[in-house]
């Protein structure tokens, strides 16, 4: 979704952006409380002005304007949270381009922290409480970062990969995004993290083949396929769509920043060599 997309977004004949981009807070002036939030895109996550994370719970936060809690974009989210109002919650995805993650409610409010709790879904906005009981807490924590990874990280994830091969896959060059995934190369159980360098855009065969071992790719972006299925005869998916790419080059971002971090395929090389 582009900026213009959400700035012409018209209800009952009136015209009203969904998105405020220069503050992140969007409150309308026909409604009392904020409509939406906005986290920037960012090569570099750690960059951004606003460091919006995850809270030791597994709920995620997002901070205030600044740090004066009587800033009216701080009201207005102060009042959608009492309310219980739902939120859009756009995810800058590349310059100019965002994914709407909706609705999401803000459920508590961290003022020494200059921030607020944000909920993903109904369970979490109906569970959220200051409890004690540590296994309560615990069960709470894992549900939110099951939460936090399928509603937003992989969706968030995806969307930059995609977006940074330029909707095409970069082993065969197919464009149907709806066949292509965002591969990790070091993976969530291992604590890849959900960001473009982590990250190659493939079909869905080619991720399966990635994530089997059929295949790997080097550090030099050289493809190498597993020797055993080199010599193998079967259909022509087999001889074209796996051996075809035998030492072939991947198709990169052009900007150097979102290509494949090297040392993450070494290491996943190394456990390919090891398993061949």
């Amino acid at each position: 979704m582009r900026r213009d997309d959400v700035a012409a977004f018209e209800i009952d004949g009136q015209r009203i952006s969904l998105m405020n981009p220069y503050r992140g807070i969007r409150k309308p002036k026909q409604l009392d409380a904020a409509l939406s939030i906005l986290t920037v895109f960012s090569s570099s996550p750690e960059r951004r002005p606003y460091a919006d994370e995850t809270g030791p719970d597994g709920y995620l936060r997002y901070k205030w304007m600044g740090t004066n809690p009587s800033h009216s974009d701080n009201i207005a989210l102060r009042r959608a949270m009492r309310a219980n109002l739902p939120l859009i919650w756009f995810q800058g995805i590349a310059s100019g381009l965002y994914l709407p993650v909706v609705p999401v409610w803000l459920v508590g409010e961290e003022p020494a922290n200059h921030q607020f709790v944000v909920a993903l879904d109904e369970q979490q906005r109906d569970t959220w409480d200051r409890t004690d009981d540590e296994h309560v807490i615990d069960l709470r924590r894992a549900y939110a970062e099951r939460v936090v990874r399928e509603r937003l990280h992989q969706p968030v994830f995806r969307q930059q990969v995609l977006t940074a091969y330029e909707g095409q896959c970069a082993l065969c060059r197919l464009r149907h995004r709806e066949l292509l995934d965002a591969a990790h190369i070091r993976s969530d159980a291992k604590g890849g993290e959900p960001v473009v360098p982590n990250g190659i855009a493939m079909c869905k065969i080619h991720h399966a083949a990635f994530d089997n071992r059929v295949m790997a790719i080097r550090p030099t972006y050289e493809i190498e396929v597993r020797a055993d299925v080199l010599t193998e005869e079967d259909g022509p998916t087999l001889k074209h769509a796996l051996q075809g790419l035998h030492l072939q080059r991947i198709q990169v971002p052009r900007r150097r920043a979102r290509r494949p971090n090297p040392e993450l395929l070494e290491e996943r090389y190394e456990e390919f060599v090891q398993t061949s």
